[in-house]
């Protein structure tokens, strides 16, 4: 497992502030946040506890009696049964557990933008502000993480500054050399020098998210124990993007979770496919593609935003995560795809995106990975936003 001691330190760091700062982790699906919160919590200790939401968050008094049964620290008497008194006192529980001594708690809260599920129950109209807010004034210490950018930034627009957002770096080309396992010095038979290209190409194929490089790191390992010579990389991602490929299974469900996050189940999905066709489309061009107004296709626009799967650039729209676009591409027909679909499609993507064999000088600090030849506006992915 690949350790990111930056990303831990930048953490307790915010942690150890007086007053403690609130880190806010934001990162798309495979991106590592629960792996930086399991890194956190074996080293800050007894003191933390670790929360899944998303497999938690069913009713709030299930919730409740979830955190505190799984708790280090002491409870407080049961709530009457109910779901605005269960909500209420798992805010309080939040908010002043501790163990035995004065220490403050700690607690790392996995998605907890899934607590709205709760907005469905009486009273229980405005559970994130509501969380948020006594978070805010708590003495303990909280880490929060997030699969939804867009949506936790308009959230937190207005909140308190002790919210203090991470975005999750990409991976570099030397984390990927290290979970690849290539060598890491020159030597003289040239292998590190193949070593930094397969490294380089990597990164560009799979846009340095962790999921998906550990999917090709394996599928390399599969394919060089059939013996010398194999596992070069566009090969290991025409496997990886195959009807039952490791590739194929992630994306489909990232497609499918934020797809029933959003409305318009539907429309959103033509839209998809419009952008799987054609990128970097404005709003008028894809209203007319879909065959719907402006209006109700800029709303259209909006909810895919909201859950990123899309993002706007200059009034164009493209995909947030362009190997979602190929296997849209590949997999959202009606017929499935053929080795030799899924060959000529990863054929196209790889000459689009791979580095050449020469060395180039390394990225100024601060320079995004993104489509290689392409300007890229956006924020690093490093960089603390402060609310």
């Amino acid at each position: 497992m690949l350790t990111r001691p930056t990303l831990t330190q930048r953490m307790i760091t915010a942690l150890n502030a007086s007053p403690s700062r609130i880190p806010v982790l934001l990162g798309g699906c495979g991106t590592g946040r629960s792996t930086a919160l399991y890194q956190l919590r074996d080293q800050l200790g007894r003191t933390t506890q670790y929360i899944d939401v998303d497999r938690a968050a069913t009713t709030p008094e299930r919730f409740l009696h979830a955190v505190v049964t799984g708790s280090p620290f002491a409870a407080g008497e049961t709530p009457a049964k109910g779901a605005r008194p269960a909500f209420d006192a798992a805010l309080v529980f939040f908010s002043h557990a501790r163990l035995a001594s004065t220490e403050p708690a700690t607690f790392l809260l996995d998605e907890f933008l899934e607590l709205r599920t709760f907005e469905s129950f009486p009273g229980l109209r405005r559970v994130i502000y509501d969380l948020l807010d006594e978070l805010s004034i708590s003495d303990n210490r909280f880490v929060l993480t997030s699969r939804y950018t867009a949506r936790t930034l308009r959230l937190l627009r207005d909140r308190s500054a002790r919210f203090e957002v991470v975005h999750i770096p990409l991976l570099t080309a030397e984390d990927i050399r290290e979970l690849l396992g290539l060598p890491p010095n020159p030597i003289a038979d040239g292998s590190a020098a193949d070593a930094s290209y397969t490294a380089r190409a990597v990164q560009a194929l799979t846009d340095g998210r962790p999921v998906y490089v550990r999917a090709m790191a394996e599928q390399l390992d599969a394919m060089r124990a059939h013996g010398p010579g194999g596992g070069d990389v566009i090969s290991a991602m025409a496997a990886l993007f195959a009807l039952d490929g490791a590739l194929t299974r992630q994306i489909r469900f990232s497609y499918e979770l934020r797809l029933h996050r959003a409305r318009g189940y539907g429309a959103l999905k033509a839209i998809l496919d419009i952008l799987a066709d054609q990128e970097g489309l404005t709003l008028t061009e894809i209203s007319q593609r879909l065959q719907r107004t402006p209006g109700s296709t800029k709303d259209y626009l909006s909810w895919l935003e909201d859950v990123d799967l899309v993002s706007s650039r200059q009034k164009r729209y493209s995909y947030t995560d362009p190997l979602m676009r190929m296997w849209v591409r590949l997999h959202c027909r009606a017929t499935a795809a053929t080795d030799e679909d899924v060959a000529r499609e990863v054929q196209l993507f790889a000459i689009n995106r791979l580095p050449s064999q020469v060395e180039t000088p390394a990225p100024a600090a601060g320079a995004t990975a993104g489509t290689p030849g392409v300007e890229d506006d956006r924020k690093p992915w490093d960089i603390i936003e402060l609310d």
